[in-house]
């Protein structure tokens, strides 16, 4: 009986250090390195799609302005605004959402609003002829700021403006023409 409990502790003892082996051969601590052409290609596949990222953040802030300029012309002549208005504000408000997002911006906080007072919490609109007013000038200062920044960089002014953009296309919606 004393022997077959030291076999069975002898087998154990067998058993453990083969996983240990196992472990030791298959994780040498270190990652393997890629080869220097791949690591180039890496890179300059980022940095290419870093830049396309950027040129269309600059494409959007151009729709925006172009979509503020249609929907002044638009109230302008009509008084009101019409179903296709109402798609054009919905595409802007998806516009200022995907800026806000690629800026790293975030939707402003109620709380914080009160706090913190900004260009972009000091909306006052009382028509919507004052709210497409206010929405063109916001969507140029919009597209202004994102033409003065870099891709490497991220402009605040950018972010509240985006958010500015935003409250005035919600206004302008959510209003009664």
């Amino acid at each position: 009986m004393i022997t077959s409990f030291y076999r069975f502790i002898f087998i154990v003892f067998l058993f453990l250090a083969s996983i240990v082996c196992v472990n030791a051969q298959s994780n040498t601590g270190e990652k393997e390195e890629l080869p220097k052409g791949i690591k180039e290609t890496l890179a300059k596949n980022r940095i290419d799609r870093e830049k396309k990222d950027y040129e269309e953040l600059l494409q959007r802030g151009e729709e925006a302005v172009k979509l503020s300029d249609e929907l002044d012309k638009s109230f302008v002549q009509n008084k009101k605004l019409t179903g296709e208005d109402q798609r054009k504000l919905e595409r802007l408000e998806k516009l200022s959402k995907k800026i806000r997002e690629e800026l790293g911006g975030s939707d402003s906080n109620p709380s914080s609003e009160k706090e913190n007072s900004s260009d972009s919490d000091d909306i006052k609109l009382s028509s919507v002829s004052d709210a497409v007013d206010k929405l063109k000038n916001i969507s140029r200062k919009l597209s202004d700021e994102l033409k003065k920044t870099t891709r490497y960089t991220i402009s605040t002014v950018a972010v509240q403006s985006s958010n500015a953009l935003f409250k005035v296309v919600r206004f302008i919606r959510l209003s009664k023409n």
